[in-house]
Parts: C-alpha cells; sequence; structure tokens
C-alpha cells in the first residue's frame, strides 16, 4: 500500500476526449508542464477574427475560450481555426497546466492536431490518464474517480443521478465522516494507554462501547442498499425462462418494443441466449431470453438450454413463461420451486402469457403453492401477471412487479450514498468486521493497546476505500477502464 503522492504528471500528455468518427467538433486536452509552451507554439502565426489583425498573438486568458488560427509548430502549416481554453494549474481538472482544444470534428483534424502537440513536445496519454493524474494531484478521491466513469457508463438514468451524487461527494463525504469518528473513538481511549494507572480513563467504558456500536451501525446502514446499487451499476440480470413455444420471445420483443427474437409457432425455435437493455423507470435491466427448457431436447437445442441455466444460476430476476389458462406441469413446478429456493418467492415473477387465447384463464390455479411456510403461517405465491405480448397488455403491470421486485428500497427515495461496487462493500465490510472485533476486545477486557489495533486497521479500510491509502493494482485496473482523454 502507498500514499498518493502530489505533482504526479512529470511529462506533457495529449488525447482526444471525445469518441472518433464524423462529428461536428471534438476535443483535445494537453496536461502537464510544457502546456503553455505548446499553446504559443501551436498560435505563434497569431489571431485570424474579426477587429483583431493577423500576426498579433493575444496571450490565453485563463478559464475564458478564445478564437485562434492554429498551425503545426514546426512546418508552420494551417491545421484548423479552434476554441481554446487555458486552465493554469492547480486550478484545473489535473491539478496541472491544462489546454482545451475544441477544433472541428472528423477523422483527419484532431488527428493532425494531435500529431501536432506530440511534435511541440507531448505524449499520448493512456486511458484514464487525464483522471488519474487528477486523483494523484488531490483533485478527486478515488470514489469520485470511479464515480467518473460510473456517470459515463451509466445504462439508466438512476445509475446516472447515482454516480453525479457520488462525484459530488455524496459518498465521500459519510465515508470522511465515518472514518473521522473512528479517528475520535481511538482519542478517548488514548488516555487510558498514557495513564495506565487511572481507573477509568477520561471516560467511561460504556461510553467507548456505545461510540463503537453506533458507528459499526452506520457502516451496516451504507451496506443495506449495497446489493441494489451493485444491481444499478450492472443492471439487474433478467432472464425469460420456460418451456418452449411459451410466449418467451414474444415477451422480451414487446418488453423491448422492437422485434429482437425471432417469433414462431414452432416450438425450439430460440437456440442461445439473447440479450439487451432495458430501462424500466429510469432503472436498468439487462433481459434474456433463453431456449426452452425441456428433457429429451436434440443436442444443439440442449446446448441452449445449458446456457440458459448458466444465467439462471446469476440471475438477480426470473420471469418464468408459463401460457394462461393451464396448470403448470410436475417439470415446470419443479423448476420453479428451485428458482423459489435460489432466488426467493419475491425474485420470481410468474407471467401468464397468452392471455388472449385462453378464456378460462381467470379461474385457473395459481402455477405453484410452496408447502413450507413464511413463518405466519401461510405458503408463499409467487407474483402472477397476465400480458399478452402483441397488444402489450399487462405490460405495465409487469414493469410495476419487476420494479417491486428488485429496486423496492431504492425506488422513491431521496439522494442518498449509495454502494455501487464490489470494491467499496468489501472495504465498508471489512470496517465494520474490525469494529466488531474492537467492541469484543473491549468487552473481554484486554488491553486498550490491543483493542485499538482493530480501530488502526478500521481507519486503514476506510483510507484505502477514498485512496488516502490504496495499491497501485487497483489504479491499473480502473483508469484502464476509462477511454482515452478522461
Amino acid at each position: 500500500m502507498t500514499e498518493r503522492c502530489k505533482g504526479a504528471g512529470s511529462d506533457t500528455i495529449a488525447g482526444v476526449a471525445t469518441a472518433p468518427g464524423r462529428a461536428a467538433l471534438a476535443l483535445l486536452r494537453i496536461s502537464g508542464p510544457r502546456a503553455g509552451a505548446i499553446a504559443a507554439g501551436l498560435t505563434a502565426e497569431g489571431v485570424e477574427v474579426e477587429g483583431e489583425p493577423r500576426g498579433s498573438s493575444a496571450p490565453l486568458e485563463p478559464r475564458r475560450a478564445a478564437l485562434r488560427r492554429l498551425v503545426h509548430p514546426e512546418t508552420g502549416a494551417a491545421l484548423d481555426h479552434a476554441v481554446l481554453t487555458w486552465f493554469p494549474g492547480p486550478a484545473s481538472y489535473t491539478g496541472e497546466d491544462l489546454l482545451e482544444i475544441s477544433c472541428h470534428g472528423g477523422a483527419v483534424v484532431p488527428s493532425l492536431l494531435l500529431d501536432a502537440v506530440c511534435a511541440a513536445g507531448a505524449r499520448p496519454a493512456e486511458r484514464g490518464e487525464f483522471t488519474r493524474r487528477a486523483y494523484l494531484n488531490g483533485k478527486l478521491d478515488l470514489v469520485q474517480a470511479e464515480a467518473t466513469v460510473d456517470l459515463i457508463d451509466a445504462r439508466s438514468v438512476r445509475m446516472g443521478s447515482a454516480a453525479l451524487f457520488a462525484l459530488e461527494r455524496g459518498l465521500s463525504r459519510r465515508i470522511e465522516e465515518l472514518r473521522t469518528r473512528v479517528i475520535e473513538l481511538q482519542a478517548l481511549i488514548a488516555y487510558d494507554i498514557d495513564f495506565p494507572e487511572e481507573d477509568d480513563g477520561p471516560v467511561g467504558r460504556e461510553r467507548v462501547e456505545q461510540a463503537a456500536e453506533e458507528l459499526e451501525n452506520r457502516i451496516g446502514a451504507l451496506l443495506r442498499h449495497a446489493p441494489e446499487g451493485e444491481m444499478l451499476r450492472e443492471g439487474a440480470l433478467t432472464v425469460i425462462a420456460g418451456r418452449p413455444n411459451a410466449g418467451k420471445s414474444s415477451l422480451f420483443n414487446a418488453l423491448l418494443g422492437l422485434e429482437r427474437a425471432i417469433v414462431t409457432e414452432e416450438p425450439g425455435t430460440t437456440r442461445d441466449a439473447i440479450e439487451a437493455l432495458l430501462s424500466v423507470d429510469g432503472y436498468p435491466y439487462r433481459l434474456v431470453d433463453t431456449a426452452g427448457l425441456r428433457r429429451g431436447a436434440e443436442r444443439i437445442e440442449e446446448m441452449g438450454i445449458e446456457v440458459a441455466h448458466a444465467y439462471l444460476e446469476r440471475a438477480d430476476l426470473a420471469l418464468v413463461c408459463v401460457e394462461s389458462g393451464r396448470a403448470a406441469d410436475p417439470e415446470e413446478r419443479e423448476f420453479m420451486e428451485r428458482l423459489d429456493r435460489r432466488l426467493g418467492p419475491e425474485r420470481v415473477l410468474v407471467v401468464r402469457t397468452k392471455a388472449d387465447l385462453s378464456a378460462a384463464a381467470s379461474g385457473v390455479d395459481s402455477v405453484y403453492l410452496r408447502s413450507d411456510s413464511d413463518g405466519n403461517g401461510e405458503s408463499r405465491r409467487p407474483v402472477e401477471v397476465e400480458v399478452t405480448a402483441p397488444e402489450g397488455e399487462g405490460l405495465e403491470e409487469l414493469r410495476r412487479a419487476m420494479l417491486s421486485a428488485t429496486y423496492a428500497v431504492l425506488a422513491g427515495q431521496a439522494e442518498q450514498p449509495l454502494v455501487t461496487r464490489r470494491r467499496h462493500a468489501r472495504a465498508l465490510e471489512r470496517a465494520g468486521e474490525e469494529l466488531a472485533d474492537f467492541r469484543r476486545a473491549w468487552a473481554g477486557g484486554h488491553p486498550p493497546e490491543i483493542s485499538t489495533t482493530h480501530l488502526r486497521d478500521a481507519v486503514l479500510a476506510l483510507e484505502e476505500l477514498l485512496g488516502v491509502v490504496t495499491n497501485e493494482d487497483v489504479l491499473d485496473a480502473l483508469f484502464s477502464s476509462f477511454c482515452v482523454g478522461k
């Protein structure tokens, strides 16, 4: 573990921050000690705007956009007319001198400008190197850096909001508060270590125990919604399953609002899993249409069924299709009870498909009824929804059921710190475990010198979460997921 260093960028980097391809504009960023000299070299031929004679080169004012005619610093060849914005360090995104060039888009101009900038003394930036420098120079903590890429990669409105809240230090502030409180708890018992001849120290043992318990509870509160937070970031893996020709592909297409899966009257049409992104009221789902589940299928279909079972093993939510107007057969009942035991009844939704083809649908009993109770003497039933996929009937009710089964704890809540990465959860879990170990040691009468080692380790876990101290492998894994220019 190493502490983050200041002034990490000794050289100057450059990168195109916008996606390649045909576009009106592109953005080139330059960060490092030579950024100012590079700006001067690119604009050496001066300004060419109305009211200002060509040949003059007015200096760039900090954080004020200026139109400039850009030339190659070695050949003097004209490159573009672009808007330059100068951000002198440390008041910049990276904490270094930073120049942003907004030029014409397309394949040629950004490439020529990047070549000119590198000829003037910069080097091409690596993935995420601008944000990595911002982190190393103290402009962002590690949680904010992760939130930056989460905001870029957000698959839904709700995930975008959560990432922006974290980028604005919503989660970081809560973690810093916890870290401060643990350090304060260490201070509460420091007197016992320095002056062991005192019976109780400056505070009673009960106060220390209460403070530790409160901290453990606050960490538990952050972890309570961690599974939903991770699901929000990745998208709830929602698998549509059932026997062949049960209406799975029709349901898949209807939820997406487009024809992604082939729908025929012939059973076994879907031979592989088809995955697509779906947003329901701003919450993300990874919707998967799978091969029909049945015994005795031919080899190719059997391979598709194996893929379906692999998806179901990882599923957050299962939509089990059973045609309206008929009872589930023994094989279907066995399958749904296995899902019930793995996911829980709240994560298994029974979709009664083809309701328009069954006049007797409303008179059919529930698909299955578990024999074991929920502790109140009542057997548990899954949620059932009747749909007619081609007409869209029942889809709104199904969407509400999906939200209730997956994101109910998050829906309708005001912005709050949300743990969305497994790294965050592991660090918080470790801090909570150290606090629990401290409480046991303290209650067991262990010497304060021994008990407080757990508090020190709890502080270390929280500091690793923020990136105050961190592992280079963690940084490499994180910033390699960024695009060049960010």
